[in-house]
């Protein structure tokens, strides 16, 4: 028996007045934003639907912005088919927090607590201006993992995310990265430097390791409804043991979209939906699977193509 795959997006997905549409169509959506609001202690919905953008760029805000919006689009979808159960979660980064507070293995309000630590924890492991994060467009995973060790000599740098088939990001020190975007360049690939102000995913965020392994022991974890693959290693997890040292691990190492992806598609599926805001996810599934059956879920739109086919 197949089912569906739900799929949560992760930082860069964040615009100024996402999920407006649903907010103004769905009174679930706006009781989850005034949850959010309440947990943050601050009008995080004013922030999402109103900006300014700046202020919506900043990580420990944007982190937490997006799952709030990510559940709410979840919530949303599951008010009205209240009997739809997926088979898989997963997300990317931030994304996979989304799916677990989607799987109701941790509570929403935890859910934003936790993006807002780990979004300063993450900016404040290296000083701002010293690190950074380049996609690398055009050349093979594992040539992009030559010319890290090679850059390493200058400056550390090592693979982030594998997101899909000669598409990777690369995270490190300033110097160590302009020499992979020179080394890349003169291969014939695009390199596209990320606005981002931190090497998110590399050992260098080691010490924010700590910092989200004190703040997941406050939190009451429940087993999750469905099972959500790991970023750091693709493994299936639905309890407490399961989950919180792969978060821990997933701060400091490289995200595993592509091999997840992979991992997702050995279960039968109907197909993926991608709930939050843009369709990052689903440009990245159709350039790993070209005939996987993909939906992104933001407006009204999305949401009446889902419920069709869910």
């Amino acid at each position: 028996m197949a089912g569906w795959g739900v799929m949560f997006p992760g930082q860069g997905s964040q615009y100024v007045g996402m999920g407006r549409a649903l907010q103004q169509s769905s009174e679930v959506f706006r009781q989850t934003l005034e949850e959010a609001d309440d947990a943050m202690g601050y009008k995080l919905s004013k922030v999402i639907l109103e900006g300014p953008e700046d202020r919506l760029r900043d990580t420990e805000i944007q982190q937490p912005a997006i799952l709030a919006v990510s559940v709410a689009i979840w919530r949303t979808l599951k008010e009205y088919r209240p009997d739809f159960h997926p088979r898989l979660g997963f997300g990317l980064s931030l994304g996979e927090y989304s799916a677990y507070v989607a799987a109701r293995a941790m509570s929403l309000a935890d859910g934003v607590r936790l993006t807002r630590i780990r979004g300063r924890a993450m900016q404040d492991a290296v000083p701002k201006g010293l690190g950074g994060m380049v996609a690398v467009l055009g050349l093979k995973a594992d040539i992009v993992q030559e010319l890290c060790a090679e850059a390493s000599k200058v400056g550390l740098v090592e693979p982030a995310n594998y997101n899909a088939p000669g598409q990777t990001v690369v995270s490190g020190l300033v110097h160590g990265l302009a020499l992979v975007e020179q080394r890349a360049q003169d291969l014939g690939a695009r390199t596209v430097r990320l606005a981002v102000s931190a090497p998110f995913h590399s050992s260098l965020l080691a010490p924010a390791e700590a910092v989200v392994g004190r703040a997941l022991q406050d939190v009451d974890f429940s087993l999750a409804a469905f099972p959500v693959l790991a970023n750091v290693d693709t493994e299936p997890c639905v309890s407490q043991q399961d989950i919180v040292p792969r978060l821990i691990r997933q701060v400091s190492h490289p995200v595993l979209f592509e091999q997840t992806v992979h991992r997702a598609l050995e279960y039968p599926l109907d197909g993926l939906l991608e709930l939050g805001p843009g369709r990052s996810l689903t440009s990245l599934v159709k350039k790993i699977s070209r005939q996987q059956r993909v939906v992104n879920v933001e407006d009204q739109e999305g949401l009446a193509r889902a419920l069709e086919l869910v």
